[in-house]
């Protein structure tokens, strides 16, 4: 179940983010420091799971911009979550080429699977999953990318889906 957002505990961000960010500033001339916004909104999600609405206003603050330049960037990138996702994330191709081969199939038996439909959370905070644009392997469709490591995987069955999630969960039990 999607967790609603938090609004009133402050976002802190850790020392060793803030040191990220000051390393990531510095790369820039002067005055143009709104050039590490992507890897500052990376560093983030990293740290926190997800760019929540309080983060994103702290990393305006800290670059010295309006909080909805921020909010640009991230609604405009895919590979930024807006909401809490699971500690994998699997990512289906869903455009054409994999669609022919069974992507459509995979994505149902996910969501059979997992028991959560595309965007939601599983109950104990492993998984969740969406379809998304081109993976560049169309002739090894379908396939899927799990993150937050961006493992791929090729011509998937259900089978094989099925031996990816059971392994995840190991990993995560371990």
């Amino acid at each position: 179940m999607l967790k609603v957002e938090d609004t009133q505990t402050p976002v802190e961000f850790s020392a060793a983010l803030l040191e990220q960010f000051a390393d990531f500033v510095s790369r820039y001339p002067e005055g143009k420091q709104k050039s590490a916004l992507l890897p500052m909104l990376h560093a983030v999600q990293a740290e926190h799971g997800w760019l929540s609405s309080k983060a994103m206003d702290k990393v305006a603050e800290y670059l010295k911009i309006e909080a909805i330049e921020v909010y640009e960037v991230a609604t405009f990138y895919t590979m930024y979550f807006l909401r809490p996702q699971g500690k994998y994330v699997l990512e289906v191709c869903r455009t054409g080429p994999c669609c022919l081969v069974g992507a459509e199939k995979i994505m149902d038996h996910i969501e059979q699977t997992l028991g959560v439909k595309e965007g939601e959370v599983t109950a104990d905070g492993l998984f969740s999953w969406r379809g998304v644009e081109c993976l560049a392997a169309c002739g090894f469709g379908p396939v899927l990318q799990i993150g937050p490591e961006y493992t791929f995987y090729e011509n998937l069955t259900p089978e094989s889906v099925d031996r990816l999630v059971s392994d995840l969960k190991a990993k995560a039990n371990n």
